[in-house]
């Protein structure tokens, strides 16, 4: 059976991907996918050859049949986000799909028609197969396309018999989180120790707790406030959180990213040894929360 791993953070720049990539080059038998559609950035270090393409349509944008609109105006006067202007021409990339104007129009001449939004892929990479996503310009992400990366994702592993599908998650609490976290075995918050980081955990670690996610932290850049560590990890603590790892400020994960590797190709040092370190607890944690389903 397929388990999932999916790294999430309640803000963005925490060092959830540098950390995704770095476990993607230790996992064995993986499939990766990038759920972070709004921000897609696995594939500037993955360098993935893409095996299919498939256009993803989502919202509905407004369109005017000419042939029965009598330029009465009615549309642009009630459109409220300014979409249709005094030449009745409708602004696709300012129609949010309220479809007012199709349900007002006294000719009936708007309909709503199903707009592209998206692109979402199956790609073949060092680190094994990666499903990811491309929005396009001006779009917004409801979750959709999440899942349907998700599902697509589920699909392939089951076709490769992969052991484990690791998800970069995107940041924050909403949709997109929630539609990433769906089926998950373990969540993993990646935080660093500043209040807003601090404060983003607790509010993201209160979701995974609703939807009964187990969860786990890793700090990154642990060492620049070491009073926010202390509160960090004493918050996971009494949350029955565990903290299965604590990765040292250190600039070669900038230096990993210009060269296009994860951490883990670009050296060895006392940095990746301590993200390998986080990776064997994370083994053991999920190998726990294996045992514990068999117990049920």
């Amino acid at each position: 059976m397929t388990e999932e791993l999916v790294i999430v953070s309640g803000k963005g720049g925490t060092g959830k991907t540098s950390l995704t990539l770095a476990f993607a080059t230790l996992a064995e038998n993986v499939l990766l996918v990038d759920c972070d559609v709004d921000a897609s950035d696995m594939h500037l270090i993955c360098k993935p050859e893409i095996i299919s393409k498939t256009d993803f349509y989502s919202a509905k944008k407004a369109v005017i049949d000419y042939s029965k609109c009598t330029e009465c105006g009615k549309c642009a006067q009630l459109c409220r986000f300014d979409a249709i202007n005094a030449a009745i021409e409708i602004d696709e990339v300012g129609c949010e799909g309220c479809a007012v104007c199709a349900a007002f129009c006294p000719e009936k001449a708007i309909v709503m028609q199903d707009a592209h939004t998206g692109e979402w892929y199956i790609s073949k990479t060092r680190f094994g197969k990666l499903v990811h996503a491309k929005l396009g310009i001006a779009e917004e992400n409801s979750g959709k396309l999440v899942a349907t990366v998700k599902r697509a994702a589920r699909i392939l592993a089951k076709e490769e018999d992969s052991q484990l599908i690791i998800a970069d998650g995107p940041p924050g609490i909403g949709c997109p989180v929630i539609a990433s976290i769906s089926g998950a075995n373990l969540a993993l918050i990646v935080c660093e120790p500043t209040e807003s980081s601090y404060q983003d955990m607790v509010r993201l670690s209160e979701l995974l707790d609703h939807f009964r996610i187990k969860t786990a932290v890793c700090i990154n850049k642990y060492d620049i406030v070491p009073e926010m560590t202390a509160k960090i990890s004493q918050f996971s603590c009494s949350n029955k959180i565990a903290v299965i790892g604590k990765i040292p400020y250190n600039g070669v994960f900038n230096k990993a990213q210009m060269v296009q590797q994860s951490v883990i190709e670009f050296e060895q040092s006392y940095v990746t040894e301590s993200i390998r370190q986080a990776w064997n607890n994370i083994k053991s944690l999920m190998e726990d929360l294996r045992n514990e389903r068999k117990t049920k």
